[in-house]
């Protein structure tokens, strides 16, 4: 409510102003603004942040010495480098064992993309069985068919299966270089989910893998600056 001024005709024909206090009361706002937020609240979509877990290579040994055999078996070393390019390699560079050192070798290094027919073809080839599995358990969440709690129970009974099979399934480990970009990173995580691999890991790229890079492309950015005063 609001009041204004009022004017009133007086003797002689002159107009008197009376002069009131203005007064603005703003109680019933109070309540609409109330009903405009429960309102709000209702018809507003709450959502709830998207989260990736990344999944630690596993520290388990196995029937052998120290169960490099199997971790060499089935590991995958993705190398992001610059201008969206794209590497890996299986294996490990360098066995202990017999001694053999792929390092000085640029064909151990492959070249892949981050388009479907790349690396994610790659990977699912690699994780056949498992992946269908787990395709089959997603189309099922999707259909609401089973909830979330039971999808992820399930898809850790493939992953362990998978384990104490004859067939080891890939570990990837994802060395992203100075050069790679942010989306790069992005890109292959989302791979990751949808090649259903079962363990992966961000780990910092090594001496040894800048050399590969090096001897692949022939371009002495990736060394350190140690391996290039040792003319590497």
């Amino acid at each position: 409510m609001s009041e204004v001024q009022v004017k009133e005709s007086g003797g002689g024909g002159k107009n008197k102003q009376k002069k009131q206090t203005l007064r603005v009361d703003f109680t019933p706002m109070v309540d609409m603004n109330m009903l405009l937020i429960t309102f709000f609240m209702f018809c507003t979509t709450l959502l709830k942040p998207q989260t990736m877990n990344i999944n630690m290579p596993s520290n388990e040994k196995s029937d052998t010495e120290d169960g490099s055999d199997v971790k060499a078996s089935g590991a995958i070393t993705l190398l992001l480098a610059g201008d969206d390019q794209l590497y890996y390699y299986e294996g490990m560079p360098k066995d202990e064992k017999t001694g053999e050192d792929h390092y000085d070798d640029p064909n151990f290094l492959h070249v892949s993309s981050y388009d479907p027919n790349g690396i994610e073809e790659y990977l699912i080839k690699r994780n056949v069985g498992t992946y269908e599995q787990i395709q089959e358990l997603k189309v099922q969440l999707q259909n609401q068919e089973i909830p979330d709690s039971i999808f992820r129970q399930k898809s850790k009974e493939i992953y362990d299966k998978a384990k104490e099979g004859s067939r080891t399934p890939p570990t990837v480990m994802i060395k992203p270089t100075d050069f790679s970009s942010y989306k790069n990173l992005v890109d292959v995580l989302d791979e990751m989910l949808v090649t259903n691999i079962g363990a992966y890991a961000v780990i910092d790229i090594t001496d040894g893998d800048r050399y590969l890079l090096y001897k692949k492309t022939n371009d002495g950015k990736y060394l350190t600056p140690e391996q290039v005063a040792q003319g590497k």
